[in-house]
């Protein structure tokens, strides 16, 4: 049977992982913007509802999701929301985690050095209950965007070789990166910000994965500007006059936008809405004009 995710299609994390090209990202199921303005007032129901979003999900079809060990707010933890909602994991599903960033308890950011690497991966394992990583994306610090990573992902290639972590990725990243990091190991993805609007650098480096069969995986694909705390009230006139056309939401027609980049895009919004994971989903079967595209940009 034909859903949305079908039609959307397929791509083959670093040549063997099948997943649909729409996924679901877990940040922000551990803040209250994922809630939105009505969300309830208590951890628990907050609890209960993201872990009934992810069970949805998986029903839906999604079969890719994106986490880190570092997403967590005082009362819920990204990861052990996905153990409890899917564990024991069903077949085929992908989950895929960032390292190098991290947190202390307090949730002060500090960041692993190459040695400190395997204590992260091995923490993720822990929360998600897992014995392997199916991918691990090594996540560049901000004030790193032009330093090399060589010794940061030997590190991680490492893991890999060991059996800890099957497909290596980067995240955060530039051109420049990932021919540092593909002379090192296999890359299966590059998962970096991009949506309408992006930079002619970013443009380019998604055409140069897709030329070298590496997935290209946008976040704040629908948050735009907005990043963590999601898509801004104020919508582009375009995006707007392109989803009155369809009949679609903003939110569909950013997504439906960026699945058009290429075969190798794989997207992955996060929301802690029932309702927004259909439309999310529901994306895939959106189909845009040659002429829609380039008046979005």
């Amino acid at each position: 049977m034909s859903t949305p995710l079908n039609t959307a299609g397929r791509w083959r994390l670093g040549g063997e992982l099948p997943v649909n090209r729409i996924g679901f990202g877990a940040m922000r199921l551990t803040g209250r913007a994922a809630f939105g303005p009505d969300a309830s007032t208590t951890a628990a129901a907050r609890r209960e509802r993201s872990i009934a979003v992810l069970r949805r999900a998986v029903e839906l079809g999604v079969d890719h999701l994106d986490t880190a060990a570092f997403y967590f707010s005082p009362l819920l933890s990204a990861n052990e929301l996905i153990n409890r909602a899917l564990a024991p994991y069903p077949d085929g599903l992908v989950i895929a985690t960032k390292v190098w960033p991290g947190r202390d308890p307090s949730g002060e950011w500090w960041w692993a050095r190459p040695e400190q690497l395997r204590g992260q991966v091995e923490e993720n394992l822990r929360q998600l209950g897992r014995d392997h990583l199916d991918l691990v994306n090594l996540r560049v610090p901000p004030s790193r965007r032009d330093a090399p990573l060589a010794e940061h992902f030997g590190a991680l290639a490492e893991l890999r070789e060991a059996g800890l972590v099957r497909h290596l990725g980067l995240s955060n990243a530039t051109a420049a990166h990932l021919a540092e990091a593909r002379a090192v190991a296999p890359v299966a993805c590059v998962q970096n910000a991009f949506g309408i609007g992006a930079p002619a650098a970013e443009r380019e480096l998604l055409r140069a994965c897709g030329e070298q069969g590496v997935a290209y995986v946008p976040f704040f694909a629908i948050a735009g500007e907005g990043r963590e705390e999601g898509a801004r009230a104020a919508e582009d006139e375009r995006v707007l006059a392109v989803a009155r056309t369809h009949g679609a939401t903003p939110a569909q027609v950013r997504l439906a936008w960026t699945l058009a980049q290429g075969p190798h895009v794989l997207a992955i919004p996060g929301t802690g809405d029932p309702g927004h994971l259909a439309e999310n989903v529901a994306a895939g079967a959106l189909r845009l004009s040659a002429e829609e595209l380039a008046f979005l940009g």
